[in-house]
């Protein structure tokens, strides 16, 4: 499935599309870094 771009508008839907993807998953994975980080701490209490 090729698809082309022919105008900006497209070509700033795109890149703003795969920024909002990358952002939520930064945010899932930090979410998940964090409980791995704080389920250590617990575990030497």
């Amino acid at each position: 499935m090729e698809s082309t771009i022919h105008t900006l508008q497209e070509y700033m839907l795109h890149t703003e599309n795969i920024t909002y993807l990358l952002i939520v998953a930064a945010l899932i994975a930090i979410t998940f870094f964090y409980r791995f980080l704080t389920e250590k701490d617990d575990d030497e209490k």
